[in-house]
């Protein structure tokens, strides 16, 4: 049974510009729909005109559907309850002040009983797992524990249609992939139909049904996901974004079919079976590569030797893992080698072993006198002019360590140094003159204006916000830059731009500490990683060795190749 159609919507914006164009597609119910594009290509403005409640001022037509009734003849309870909203920025929907009473609040709303919102609350925060943090305040959570708030929020009002706008965002890999199983068991169980748009495709896509593609406000290609990525592989600006098992497919496919001695084998065994079918998500893309190294070791003994160099022939990617991952390189920046970026980190300022830019020494801090500790004899170095990302779960510390380490949070006890100096040392505004500087998760809360290049900050996508917030730190020249979660919102194409920009400051001298979720992201760019949990340091190495050595905080691609390819 259909359960939304959209016909011929176009929307501007007061200010003119046209978000987009002759949009038309339709969702059966139960169906989960992937929503990508590159930044500014009209997602958010899509998603949004499909909530009565949170349309965008601007001159818009076409007609949007609901179960057979037009959007704008639901009534305001219908409206409200019928469809679902999570929104980009987690703080945005947050209304109260404590996480059980935020569950409550919209069923408060519309006149539903107390007994029965007990029961509802009490369901959904058991099926989010959210017990225990269940009595905190909603301030002191995690940028991803809000945001499974909110996701929760949302579906203890039980609505027919599902919108998530970037629901992965702020959740470390374990949580998202939770989270998204969770919403296609929600899918296949209660028949509710979801959309969800996002910029780390890995595993949303191979959870969709279908997918819809945007590009300068356009629909560049709908439909059943494996054929739309199959599609969309063709389009560089598409192409890198995609998951990493549909990359490799592209990457091994079109060497087939390059090399003459490998072409004539391929086609043997092709004519029988056909082509293999696009991978989509790990676990796919480990079958093919496994099927496609069988297939070249039957024909091993015809295949020449490399004269070209490194993965220009099938029998060197069988044997050589760099290739694979050079490859994974090359579709993510276009530019960049392997080879490329260790010699860019070699040509950066010597680091001294014992030249520190920030230094925690069994830190413990909490928020409230009662609660618990957030950080627990936190202890790590970052060495001058060095990327240091720190990665872990929801809620382990990363976002107060960072905090921290500006200045906006004190711990009750343990010692933090900036630059080999206390931090409590720094008097006045001498900590932020050139000294240190942080990009919140919460990019908004930078803006001091309200114009950026002619626009309202609130008008720019969620990626462009984040690079025009970025700008803004970074013109106050510090020496270290704190980043929480800075690829939020960014594509595939810009996310590449961001590291080589990352590169570049840290030959200069800059030392950058980021917080991220972004296995993919924090791989290219950092130097080292540690990995927090529950308010600690556990583990600090290599960016190689690190994500080596991972089975749940490493990239796609070493999860496809891990014991294939050696």
């Amino acid at each position: 049974m259909e359960l939304l159609r959209v016909e011929n919507l176009n929307f501007a914006y007061s200010d003119g510009k046209q978000a987009l164009e002759n949009i038309s597609f339709s969702l059966e119910e139960g169906e989960m729909l992937c929503v990508c594009g590159p930044t500014g290509s009209g997602k958010s403005t899509l998603l949004r005109l499909l909530k009565r409640e949170l349309s965008p001022r601007g001159t818009k037509n076409g007609v949007i559907y609901l179960n057979g009734r037009k959007q704008d003849s639901l009534s305001e309870f219908e409206a409200a309850t019928e469809v679902g909203f999570v929104m980009q920025r987690p703080d945005m929907q947050i209304v109260t002040d404590k996480v059980w009473h935020e569950l409550a609040f919209g069923l408060e709303n519309i006149g539903v009983k107390q007994d029965e919102i007990r029961r509802r609350v009490c369901e959904i925060a058991g099926y989010f797992g959210m017990e225990s943090w269940f009595d905190r305040s909603t301030d002191s959570l995690s940028g991803g524990q809000k945001q499974l708030l909110n996701l929760a929020s949302v579906m203890v009002m039980q609505p027919s249609l599902l919108i998530l706008d970037e629901p992965v965002s702020q959740l470390d890999p374990i949580a998202a992939s939770d989270l998204l199983a969770t919403v296609k068991k929600l899918c296949r169980e209660f028949g509710i139909t979801v959309i969800a748009a996002e910029q780390r495709l890995e595993e949303l896509i191979p959870a969709s049904d279908k997918l819809l593609a945007l590009k300068d406000g356009r629909i560049v290609t709908f439909g059943e996901t494996r054929e739309c990525v199959k599609a969309l592989m063709s389009d560089e600006h598409f192409a890198v974004s995609m998951p990493a098992s549909a990359k490799l497919y592209r990457k091994l496919m079109g060497v087939a079919f390059e090399r003459k001695e490998a072409l004539s084998s391929h086609k043997r065994s092709g004519s029988e079976s056909g082509n293999p079918e696009i991978p989509l998500s790990v676990g796919e893309g480990r079958r093919f590569l496994k099927n496609m190294i069988s297939e070249i070791k039957s024909h091993d003994s015809g295949l020449p030797e490399d004269k070209e160099g490194p993965g220009t022939s099938l029998k060197s990617l069988a044997r050589n893992q760099m290739w694979v991952n050079l490859a994974s390189k090359e579709e993510k920046s276009g530019t960049e080698n392997v080879e490329g970026n260790d010699a860019l980190k070699k040509g950066r300022p010597e680091k001294e072993k014992n030249d520190f830019a920030l230094e925690f020494r069994e830190v413990y801090l909490k928020y409230e006198r009662a609660g618990r500790d957030i950080l627990q004899a936190l202890s790590f170095k970052v060495r001058k002019g060095e990327i240091f990302c720190m990665l872990g779960g929801n809620g382990a510390g990363k976002s107060t360590a960072v905090s921290a380490a500006a200045g906006l949070v004190k711990p009750y006890t343990g010692k933090i140094k900036v630059f080999g100096k206390n931090i409590g040392d720094y008097r006045g505004q001498e900590l932020y003159r050139e000294c240190v500087a942080l990009l919140p998760q919460d990019v908004q809360t930078v803006f001091l204006t309200d114009d950026i290049n002619g626009r309202h900050p609130y008008d720019l996508s969620g990626g462009e916000q984040q690079l025009a917030a970025l700008d803004i730190v970074l013109a106050t020249k510090p020496r270290l830059l704190l980043l929480d979660e800075p690829t939020k919102g960014l594509d595939a194409v810009l996310t590449a731009e961001l590291v080589n920009r990352l590169r570049a400051l840290a030959q200069e001298g800059v030392t950058i500490v980021i917080v991220s979720h972004d296995v993919e992201f924090a791989a290219d760019v950092a130097d080292r990683c540690a990995l927090l949990f529950n308010g600690e340091v556990v583990s600090v190495s290599d960016s190689r060795d690190f994500f080596a050595g991972n089975y749940f905080y490493t990239t796609a691609l070493s999860r496809i190749t891990r014991g294939i390819v050696k």
